[in-house]
């Protein structure tokens, strides 16, 4: 990501694909993360047959609630693999409108029914929960995506995430990390 001179000050370039229509139907990879990695939506333990998963705190069950209930929120979204980890979140949500023929290309400024206004959606209920029950919790600014192109990427990406909390020991923001 490079920085450029915009009005005497830096601002980072977009990430997203410049020709590209992120409210169109497709499908999309998403991590979303807390402000400075910080671990705010629980931790990562094993059951009694060694299965991982996060015990989550409040914040880390309004995030649960809060995904589950995009396609109430959009309708044209459908949810496929999610994993909520103590800092980050991985998901891959499908926008699948009945017949979207209008294709406009990534454009800043006001948007909807786009990726943007979903993640945007979903992350203004969390925050707003927070604040509503004075929990300590803020989002990092951005997001990262990935238009997923075909089967064999959905696959390996459903694999990654999948595995995420069997990998946590190894993460470099996990402080009990095995391997530093």
């Amino acid at each position: 990501m490079s920085q450029k001179r915009f009005a005497d000050q830096y601002r980072i370039e977009s990430t997203r694909l410049a020709e590209y229509d992120y409210g169109s139907n497709g499908m999309y990879f998403i991590t979303i993360c807390t402000k400075n990695r910080e671990c705010r939506f629980g931790e990562i333990i094993t059951d009694s047959n060694g299965e991982w998963f996060l015990q989550p705190t409040p914040i880390g069950q309004r995030v649960l609630e809060g995904w589950h209930a995009i396609s109430h929120y959009q309708p044209y979204v459908l949810l496929d693999v999610f994993q909520l980890m103590p800092n980050h979140l991985h998901g891959v949500l499908w926008i699948c409108k009945d017949n979207y023929e209008g294709w406009q290309p990534n454009v800043f400024g006001p948007q909807r029914q786009n990726l943007a206004s979903i993640v945007r959606g979903f992350k203004s209920g969390v925050k707003t929960f927070a604040t509503t029950n004075g929990l300590v919790f803020d989002w990092q600014p951005r997001y990262y995506d990935r238009v997923i192109r075909n089967i064999d990427e959905l696959n390996r990406i459903r694999q990654y995430i999948d595995a995420n909390p069997y990998n946590w020991y190894k993460d470099q923001d996990n402080s009990e990390n095995l391997y530093m």
